[in-house]
């Protein structure tokens, strides 16, 4: 069964930090498909068993800050 998390995420604003977190938080297997709302400033993932941990620490390597 598929579950969805959703993280506020204030330093988006433009492809590139789009790009940067959907990259890296891609690279997680739990993860189906994640997605990035610059105007809400919000990351969107889902997935199967979804690692909180693992997702914050991939947003974290990416060079952003959940909030």
């Amino acid at each position: 069964m598929s579950e969805t998390l959703s993280y506020s995420v204030p330093g988006v604003h433009c492809d590139h930090c789009r790009a940067a977190i959907e990259g890296q938080v891609a690279l997680l297997a739990c993860v189906a498909a994640v997605a990035v709302d610059l105007e809400a400033k919000t990351v969107t993932v889902t997935g199967q068993a979804l690692d909180d941990a693992a997702i914050r620490a991939a947003i974290d390597e990416a060079g952003y800050d959940v909030v």
